[in-house]
């Protein structure tokens, strides 16, 4: 079974969000829904164009949106028989559901599968009266919303369901869609909802036992024990306050258990009050202030986040350092903070095996689809079985079968690798996060497999001769001890004859956020500017041994990939890019230009792709370069990245974050075998001509008010570096471009104004603008 074609029925927000991540992804779509009035096609037109408009992005690229082709379920319905899988995202109620499955059962081709997209509805209620084919070709998915960006996919297969139509959707929506699946039972909620929703009933009602505020509980319910900044109530705002009464409704019917809300979340709903949406939920915006909810008086109020020594002592420490501290608070935060783990602890024991096949599964699936750093049984190994025994005792609860099973906590490393223990009592390897994966952390764990490191990078063997150089600073910027361990990594390959390189690594946020400027800034401040200068002329060295080493580079940039860590990329023989990557050289945000080879690498590589075209004009190929460096543009995807220049039509893309690497290996090996290290570059300068129409552009923004005299200053620098200074025309090489790269940073460097953006930026995380 091989998906190529995908059909969706119901263009809501969900299958909007499906459809816009399946055409993203290059696979054509069909889209239906119910037909209107006076346009039958209107339903489902209108709702690719909300998916086309959508804040967050929907499409990757805006232009993918032409793959989806629209229509209604009374006329149309026939276009889905060449689908290959057929994906129901209707009203969240049986029978319109089953009723079109006994339509799709007429018309479908036999290796189709069909999927329903509910997030409650069990599934065996959903095939009633189906044929055994259908049924064997049926399963659930629970696509998390934003589609794009939420990465939890879980797959419910029923007892009918053939093992490789669970195979080929889990292989494509892994490969194709990037998603991070999980197997779930068929019970209520699954398992992220169901669990995850029961923390949030849990984290009211312990707010409402302790007196505790709304900001209070969600400083205590975010990174302080690894949920995300969004915590519990921003959470709330974000889904939809509406949403998640709903949610707690349907998963109190359908289980029996008590998820009420606090009547005054359901004065919320009824007063319209639902987060986001409306303009104000828990938490409302005034301008630049955000306002509180007293849940007492139903008025909104100056946030007030607690000021607590304590709390602040256990920011930014790691994960166990801060549950330990968390639990070990005094007074309601502590208190508040030991209930909601145990409390969360012993439901999810007793309930994880009515949900799951495996604790990995629970974990991932919190981890991925409620941002959870680390997942409720990670969680508990960190708080220890013993003190979870103790804790469940002192509240009177029963020590869970599974707690008692497990003597040895749920996670260990075992002679293959780390191992989890099992719902059934045994230890099993823990699975890769997708199928093929390569993670670092156990790559790591190898005997032999760290081959060097320092405080700032690690160069990791990850098989077939390949080696992965990992920068580990905070937000994998670059300064010293990374430089210095790109360095040794580039010598140890070419004299150990290895396949070659692949720079990437598992941070979930950066593949590098560019320099780290407090090493410059420092120097500045001495005023030590030959030692400035050997700092760029090295960096630059370095960047050109990336391209012109004897071996193969491959890049893995993801995620945020700014300043020099774009142009480490950008040097790359070959990038294979994540999906999600937002590339941009970055600096004249902090008022510099790119000094690190990235000025002239998009300079030479524009002019090279004008070329073939005899009559082009080579002015357009600066201009497109000065366009992206002077307003720091960054991509909004990988497409983008490709669209503007910054991939190239060699540079391939991974969907799955978690396969990135190991599809970046792959293709060290396929370099590898004839690599020819490339030539040195020359084009012709255009000299004082091309600095003439840029400067006139530069005239033209400051007068209009779109640029502050310091930008004009910022944008004659990159020009001057595009153009090969103001003198006349001319042939020059990569060195004659790098050098005045160099020259026109320290310039800069040298400016007052410059100066205050680089410590602002550094105080503050922000761009200054002077």
């Amino acid at each position: 079974m091989r998906i190529r074609k995908v059909g969706v029925v119901g263009a809501g927000t969900m299958g909007g969000g499906i459809a816009a991540l399946t055409a993203s992804a290059g696979v054509p779509v069909v889209l239906l829904d119910v037909p209107g009035d006076a346009d039958r096609n209107g339903p489902a037109r209108q709702g690719l164009e909300r998916q086309v408009k959508a804040k967050p992005a929907a499409f990757m690229d805006a232009d993918r949106a032409r793959l989806v082709h629209t229509g209604n379920t009374e006329d149309h319905l026939q276009l889905l028989a060449d689908c290959d899988w057929i994906i129901e995202a209707i009203i969240e109620q049986p029978a319109p559901k089953q009723h079109l499955f006994a339509r799709l059962e007429e018309i479908v081709k036999p290796t189709a599968i069909v999927a329903s997209n509910t997030s409650g509805i069990p599934m065996r209620v959903l095939t009633e009266r189906r044929s055994p084919r259908f049924r064997q070709h049926f399963l659930g998915t629970h696509f998390f919303s934003p589609v794009r960006y939420m990465h939890l996919l879980e797959l419910i297969p029923t007892e009918d369901t053939l093992p490789e139509t669970l195979d080929a959707v889990r292989e494509f929506v892994e490969r194709a869609l990037g998603k991070g699946t999980v197997v779930a039972k068929d019970a209520p909620g699954f398992i992220a909802n169901r669990l995850g929703v029961k923390g949030i009933v849990g984290a009211l009602r312990g707010m409402e036992k302790g007196a505790l505020t709304i900001d209070e509980v969600d400083a205590l319910t975010g990174p302080l024990i690894g949920r995300p900044n969004s915590a519990t109530f921003r959470t709330g705002d974000i889904s939809g306050v509406d949403v998640i009464a709903h949610v707690t409704k349907g998963l109190g019917e359908a289980t029996g258990e008590d998820f009420a809300l606090p009547d005054w979340v359901q004065s919320m709903v009824a007063a319209k009050r639902l987060g986001d949406k409306t303009g104000g939920g828990f938490y409302q915006k005034k301008g630049k202030d955000i306002l509180t909810l007293d849940p007492k008086s139903g008025e909104y109020q100056p946030q007030r986040k607690p000021e607590d020594p304590a709390l602040a002592k256990l920011a930014n420490r790691p994960l166990k350092e801060r549950i330990e501290g968390a639990l070990a608070l005094e007074g309601k935060y502590g208190d508040f903070v030991r209930r909601t783990l145990l409390e969360g602890a012993h439901y999810t024991l007793e309930k994880s095996p009515e949900l799951a096949n495996d604790p990995v599964a629970v974990d991932r699936a919190m981890e991925w689809g409620y941002g959870h750093e680390a997942g409720p049984f990670r969680i508990m190994d960190i708080v220890g079985a013993d003190r979870l025994r103790e804790g469940f005792r002192a509240a009177g609860l029963d020590e869970p079968e599974l707690l008692a099973l497990s003597r040895e906590g749920f996670y260990r490393e075992g002679p293959q690798g780390e191992e989890y223990f099992g719902f059934d009592g045994r230890w099993h390897p823990v699975p890769p996060p997708a199928a093929g994966a390569l993670r670092t952390e156990t790559i790591a764990r190898r005997k032999g497999a760290v081959l060097d490191e320092n405080e700032g990078a690690r160069l990791l063997d990850i098989g077939d001769g390949v080696a992965l150089l990992e920068f580990r600073s905070k937000m994998n910027t670059l300064g010293e001890p990374v430089m210095r361990m790109l360095e040794r990594a580039l010598d140890r390959i070419e004299k150990e004859g290895r396949a070659g390189l692949v720079i990437g690594n598992d941070d979930p946020r950066a593949f590098s956020a560019g320099a780290d400027l407090t090493g410059p800034a420092a120097l500045v401040q001495k005023g030590d500017w030959s030692a400035l200068d050997a700092m760029v002329r090295e960096f630059q060295n370095l960047v050109q041994r990336v391209r012109y080493s004897p071996f193969p580079v491959v890049a893995a940039p993801h995620g945020l990939t700014l300043g020099g860590g774009a142009e480490i990329t950008l040097h790359a023989d070959a990038v294979q890019g994540n999906a999600e990557l937002y590339m941009g050289l970055v600096e004249a945000g902090v008022g510099l230009l790119p000094a690190g080879g990235g000025t002239t690498e998009l300079l030479f590589r524009f002019t090279k792709e004008l070329e073939p075209y005899a009559e082009a004009d080579p002015f357009e190929a600066v201009k497109r370069a000065f366009q992206l460096i002077a307003t720091a543009a960054t991509s909004t995807s990988a497409l983008d990245a490709r669209a503007k220049g910054f991939l190239r039509a060699i540079d391939r893309i991974s969907m799955n974050r978690d396969l990135l690497i190991a599809d970046a290996k792959r293709r060290v090996l396929d370099l590898a075998p004839d690599y020819v290290a490339p030539a040195p570059r020359v084009i012709r300068a255009l000299g004082r001509d091309g600095m003439g129409n840029l400067s006139y552009a530069l005239f033209s923004f400051h007068e209009g008010g779109l640029a502050t005299a310091h930008d004009v200053r910022i944008g004659h620098e990159i020009a001057y570096v595009l153009c090969g200074g103001d003198g006349p025309p001319r042939m020059v090489t990569e060195r004659d471009i790098l050098d005045l790269e160099r020259e026109s940073f320290l310039k800069l460097l040298g400016t007052k104004e410059t100066q205050e953006r680089i410590a602002f930026t550094l105080k503050t995380g922000k761009p200054l603008r002077n």
